[in-house]
């Protein structure tokens, strides 16, 4: 199968949009804890996340062979592109403005100079950094056009910050107590229906 114009620029843009994420999460990371504090786990890359990724490119790839038309709809990906800038402005914005309290891995030990930050982009959602990755993982799959990842992408990360946002809640209120508790009931994690 050889792509034509329109496969070319739609796996173009992907690649891009995946190349600067998981290289800007790592040169943050590095940038703000200093290189010996920060693993290459800062990529984001886990087993289940190129499981998805593998299956995002042989629905695309499958599609393109048996439904071209399907993906000849540069609206949905030029609107893929400006959800997956959107999800990237808002995730890196969260992280500059934690700084040095914003991790890649749950802490559930109380360090010194961990602050609980609620100016900035946390005045108005709890998560940007979970809202953030939300908001790119479905744009990168309208990109490619991918009616089943797009849902199974929103489904899937749904999930699983539904699980991991009251997991990491639970060390946050026992870091700040009823500080937390107020943002908590006054700002909503910035994803829908988890409270």
């Amino acid at each position: 199968m050889e792509l034509g114009y329109v496969g070319r620029v739609q796996l173009s843009i992907f690649t891009l949009a995946m190349m600067f994420f998981h290289v800007s999460e790592y040169l943050l990371a590095v940038a703000i804890h200093g290189r010996s504090n920060v693993s290459w786990n800062s990529c984001l890359i886990s087993k289940q996340y190129i499981i998805a990724m593998v299956f995002a490119l042989l629905e695309y790839f499958i599609e393109i062979c048996l439904f071209p038309k399907l993906k000849d709809h540069w609206w949905i990906s030029n609107i893929g592109l400006v959800i997956v800038l959107v999800g990237e402005v808002i995730r890196k914005t969260g992280i500059l403005t934690a700084g040095r309290s914003f991790t890649h891995i749950i802490r559930v030990y109380y360090v010194d100079h961990h602050e609980l930050i609620t100016w900035g982009i946390y005045r108005f959602m709890r998560h940007p950094g979970y809202c953030g990755f939300f908001i790119w993982a479905a744009g990168t799959q309208l990109i490619l056009c991918n009616p089943i990842s797009t849902v199974g992408f929103i489904a899937v990360t749904w999930r699983f910050f539904s699980t991991r946002i009251p997991y990491e809640e639970f060390f946050l209120r026992q870091f700040f107590g009823p500080e937390y508790v107020e943002y908590a009931a006054r700002v909503p994690s910035g994803l829908p229906f988890i409270k």
